[in-house]
């Protein structure tokens, strides 16, 4: 797909959105059943609010509340992500601090559900709402824009966030520099239900080894 295409819709993309839907229908009486039994663990652990909501960037660079289990303890102080000036974007994101593997922040419950990646489950909902698909780029906060160059934010818009894809099962992408933009905007270029499938599966056999995404 050459890039003066790249913000057409394809059949491609509807393929995607239908198989979207039919996979949040078919886990949403799963998701259903988690969500009591992890309401019950969060609230025994520390009794605070169970849901952690986020603005992320969607497609077309508008913003939507991501949806997670809350994993972290509750915290006014925590800087959101939100860019509040453009003219001191830099900045924003020097504060702006995401959780490493060992964050003192991590509940207990919330370390399980990292690792079982049942804190992403959720999102089912943004899913079936439209802000998001199972499969794309991985939604950044507001002030991660100081990140990229321009065209890379644009293509990284082009198309619904997801909840996983392609830099989510390279190895590479957490180890390397560039790694995860560079597969994240193939993602974008390369986009075919074929792709979409073989993500899914692909992310399916990294969760089952436990081996991150």
């Amino acid at each position: 797909m050459t890039d003066d295409k790249i913000d057409a819709p394809t059949f491609g993309d509807l393929l995607m959105r239908l198989a979207d839907l039919l996979i949040c229908m078919l886990f949403l009486p799963v998701t259903l059943l988690v969500l009591c039994v992890v309401t019950i663990a969060i609230k025994l652990d520390d009794a605070g609010p169970v849901f952690f909501r986020q603005t992320r960037v969607g497609r077309g660079t508008e913003p939507f509340p991501m949806l997670k289990f809350r994993t972290m303890y509750a915290d006014p102080a925590r800087v959101s992500g939100d860019a509040t000036s453009t003219d001191d974007l830099a900045a924003e994101r020097a504060r702006f601090q995401t959780a490493s593997a060992n964050d003192p922040r991590i509940t207990r419950v919330g370390r399980f559900l990292r690792k079982t990646h049942l804190d992403e489950l959720p999102q089912i909902l943004n899913v079936l709402k439209g802000d998001m698909s199972m499969v794309g780029v991985r939604p950044d906060v507001p002030v991660q824009r100081a990140d990229y160059t321009a065209e890379e934010w644009h293509l990284r818009h082009v198309l619904r966030p997801g909840i996983t894809g392609l830099a989510q099962i390279d190895p590479r992408a957490n180890g390397i520099p560039g790694v995860r933009t560079e597969r994240d905007l193939e993602w974008v270029r390369r986009r075919s239900f074929a792709l979409y499938l073989s993500i899914l599966v692909g992310t399916f056999r990294k969760v089952l080894n436990r081996s991150g995404v």
